[in-house]
């Protein structure tokens, strides 16, 4: 189409030369005539530019009429206009759908440009953050100031949601997400969690009030129970006293371990904290293995590479290295072998525990630090287990920004490894 009219323009252009140099000819003036030909010719193309200018600053008028290849710009314009037109149509349609799907939106739903400034909000952002329409294009920073946001959203590591109180008012706690997409752009998905977080703080309030209000009497019961096995002159009350003096026992563990946890969840993480060298302290657990193992003739060893030293909760590590090795121990039949490990590289301390035990099904893993998950519901009571020691050492970790690796295979036993990250070094 577009040659058609090319050839159109070049037959018009050939018959003004023809014209001109056939009547330059004649009158003996062909350079005159064709100087006034050519001149006509460009004088008629900046006509034809001039009309194609003022049509589109009309933009809405149909095209004006012309022939040859002005003719099909004029036409094949109007066509990309009324195509232009069309997507333009379909992509509003397409962006009011957007807006009326996140109006519905229980969720609040955020976009922020490259340089994290506000570029769009759902109903539900600005009822939760208090936008306003003249604060698009501020920074998010400027309405979301609590230290944990600012530290997640300048670090960019968003692989975890990040918790936090509502701006607008300390009674409400957000649960935030944020994703990157396009040029650097993000998205920020925001959820109301206050009735979770209350329930969460309901079960926290009633385990350690429950457990803090159990403890004197279970503490008097026990001292009891001692008292009347060491008086007894009934040797058929022996084996019942025997019996209710070790599940009183092991109660007494779980409210202590349930104390223990409800403490790690409640106080803010970084509390007494000092430099420590961990030798001394892995020593010290090593002979608290050693002598819960006595009866086991279990081999124990400890292997430090060097000397190393951490700032950190010297109780809380205690408690989550002391609980990998003391389980360790329960589950290593006699004579087996435990290694307790600690070495450094350039950017992590780690503890390792090893053992030669039964070993866990790998489909365990997953749920061992839950609180009183099982992987056999006959191996924490044969060896006095309360099921929350693994879920106390991750959340001692967690509160020093480590995490728990566990590495097991059945039949040839457990490799549980604390890894810290050097900046508390």
């Amino acid at each position: 189409m577009f040659l058609q009219g090319f050839k159109v323009e070049l037959r018009r252009l050939l018959i003004i030369f023809v014209i001109c140099v056939g009547y330059g000819v004649i009158f003996g003036l062909q350079w005159w005539l064709l100087f006034t030909g050519l001149f006509l010719y460009v004088s008629w193309l900046f006509y034809q530019m001039y009309r194609l200018n003022k049509w589109l600053i009309r933009g809405t008028d149909e095209p004006p009429e012309s022939s040859g290849l002005w003719g099909e710009i004029f036409d094949n314009m109007y066509n990309l206009q009324r195509l232009q037109q069309t997507e333009t149509k379909n992509l509003q349609a397409v962006i009011k759908r957007i807006q009326e799907i996140t109006s519905a939106l229980k969720d609040g739903i955020i976009i922020l440009d490259w340089r994290g400034h506000l570029d769009f909000w759902n109903p539900a952002a600005q009822r939760m953050i208090g936008f306003r329409t003249k604060d698009q294009g501020l920074s998010i920073i400027n309405f979301i100031r609590h230290p944990k946001f600012v530290r997640y959203f300048e670090e960019g590591d968003y692989s975890a949601p990040l918790e936090f109180p509502s701006p607008r008012t300390d009674s409400k706690h957000l649960e935030l997400q944020i994703t990157r997409f396009g040029q650097n752009e993000r998205l920020i998905v925001i959820r109301d969690i206050t009735q979770i977080y209350q329930l969460e703080q309901m079960r926290r309030d009633f385990v350690a009030n429950v457990s803090h209000e159990l403890r004197t009497p279970l503490t008097v019961i026990n001292g009891y129970i001692e008292t009347i096995s060491d008086n007894n002159a009934m040797p058929m009350w022996e084996k019942p006293l025997q019996q209710i003096s070790q599940q009183g026992k092991r109660m007494s563990l779980l409210i202590n371990d349930l104390l223990v946890l409800s403490k790690l969840e409640t106080t803010e993480a970084g509390h007494n904290q000092k430099e420590i060298e961990l030798e001394p302290l892995l020593i010290s657990i090593k002979n608290e293995a050693e002598a819960l193992g006595n009866d086991k003739h279990q081999t124990i060893s400890l292997q430090c590479a060097e000397s190393i030293k951490i700032i950190a909760n010297e109780k809380e590590l205690h408690s989550a290295f002391s609980n990998l090795a003391i389980n360790a121990v329960k589950y290593t039949p006699e004579h087996g072998k435990i290694d307790l490990r600690l070495w450094k590289d350039a950017n992590y301390i780690y503890f390792s525990v090893t053992d030669n035990g039964p070993g866990i099904d790998s489909k365990h893993l997953p749920r061992l630090t839950e609180r009183f998950y099982r992987v056999d519901a006959s191996r924490n009571s044969a060896t006095g287990g309360t099921g929350l020691g693994l879920a106390i050492v991750k959340h001692v970790l967690m509160r020093h920004d480590g995490e728990l690796k566990i590495i097991s295979e059945l039949g040839k036993g457990s490799t549980f490894t604390c890894v810290l990250p050097h900046h508390f070094s």
